[in-house]
């Protein structure tokens, strides 16, 4: 099942990543601005905040089976339809639209984790759907690259956006609900629609809190990367587009080794008999500090320094958010994880939407160091503030 939802991620990846990769030619061709630029990848994450939170509350009423089919089905046809784009409004308006879909991936691959895997494995079972993520953007230069130099900018956009398709036939074919037996082993509760916690109720859990602001002041970071990574290399190192499809992914690649660390040391310190507590504290305290040592991009010359210290940041937040997306289920049981995790989606969407309104306003007037030191800075307020809000990792009383 974790496996499934790998593919999905990687598949989500490659799609959201054909724009950025594509940037400094479709910004030429087009005559945008960087404002323009990130007008259209805003759009795409005020679609990806609002679905957040109502793909999560969609999958807990609907199943996770039909709720995954809806939204690979939109955001397959919303990456297609980019190849028809003539200018910034249509694009603007297709990005929004695979926003949409796109965000229930999120909230979908936690309930599977929720729902398949007891407590000690599921910040490791983040860690394998999460890797699709940085996977996804390792994979997603090359390809696209390739594609675009052998048949055109649409036609990328149409071969890409297919895959969704691929992985629909393979998801109706295998995903299956656990079954009460195996429930029993895992150590997790049925989920019936009888025992939902309503929304009202959920935002009164100061926990639920923690995580929509750890997450609305950290993932900007995360978002920079995929949205400015390549203009970045192009402006400020003078990279072409194919010397980008080798050095773009570098941060992305690195970040997967973080993703899978960031779960596999969780289930390594709790099989040690640390508590749920102790290790998801420690461990968000680690993705924050190497996100932070980011910030040595500003003394980076040569391109070579400055890949490497994007990969120490881009590590540093896939260490980090697989054990802040755990914390759905740490608190909470299996029916209500898809609410709470789209809730902290939501908070990251919006704080990604604020930040990269911010950034294309910054680089016209001020360039990018602004940029990259506010970027440095983030991680430890959202951190301060979600272990400040946190409380003990245990399930909460109602």
């Amino acid at each position: 099942m974790i496996g499934l939802v790998f593919l999905a991620t990687l598949i989500n990846f490659i799609d959201r990543f054909t724009v950025s990769t594509l940037a400094p030619l479709i910004v030429k061709d087009l005559n945008l601005s960087n404002q323009q630029y990130a007008a259209i990848a805003s759009w795409f994450l005020v679609a990806y905040s609002i679905s957040h939170a109502l793909s999560g509350r969609l999958y807990d009423r609907i199943g996770l089976k039909k709720g995954f089919s809806f939204s690979i089905t939109l955001w397959s046809l919303a990456a297609m339809a980019h190849a028809t784009a003539r200018g910034a409004g249509a694009l603007s308006v297709f990005r929004f639209l695979l926003g949409l879909g796109e965000a229930g991936n999120w909230p979908g691959a936690a309930k599977v984790c929720a729902e398949w895997f007891p407590v000690k494995e599921r910040a490791f079972a983040m860690s394998i759907f999460n890797s699709g993520a940085a996977l996804g953007s390792v994979i997603a230069t090359p390809i696209i690259v390739a594609l675009q130099i052998n048949f055109g900018w649409q036609a990328t956009f149409l071969i890409t956006g297919s895959l969704g398709f691929f992985w629909l036939i393979l998801w109706l074919a295998v995903y299956r609900p656990p079954t009460a037996a195996e429930r029993a082993v895992l150590g997790v509760s049925e989920a019936t629609h009888a025992e939902r916690t309503p929304w009202i109720e959920l935002v009164q859990h100061k926990q639920v809190w923690a995580i929509v602001l750890g997450r609305f002041f950290t993932d900007p970071v995360w978002w920079l990367y995929l949205n400015w990574l390549p203009l970045y290399l192009s402006r400020v190192h003078g990279l072409d587009l194919k010397t980008i499809a080798w050095a773009a992914p570098v941060p992305f690649l690195v970040s997967d080794i973080g993703s899978l660390l960031g779960g596999g040391s969780a289930a390594y310190l709790l099989g040690r008999g640390w508590s749920v507590n102790k290790t998801r504290k420690t461990l968000i305290v680690i993705g924050a500090a190497c996100m932070a040592a980011g910030c040595g991009i500003l003394t980076a010359e040569s391109v070579y320094a400055t890949l490497a210290w994007m990969s120490i940041a881009a590590f540093g937040f896939q260490f980090w958010v697989n054990n802040v997306q755990t914390l759905p289920s740490d608190y909470f049981p299996p029916q209500s994880v898809g609410s709470v995790a789209g809730m902290g989606g939501l908070g990251a969407g919006v704080g990604a939407l604020l930040f990269t309104l911010c950034t294309g306003w910054l680089v016209d007037n001020f360039g990018y160091t602004p940029v990259l030191v506010i970027v440095a800075i983030l991680p430890v307020i959202g951190s301060t503030l979600l272990l400040t809000f946190s409380g003990t990792i245990q399930p909460v009383s109602k």
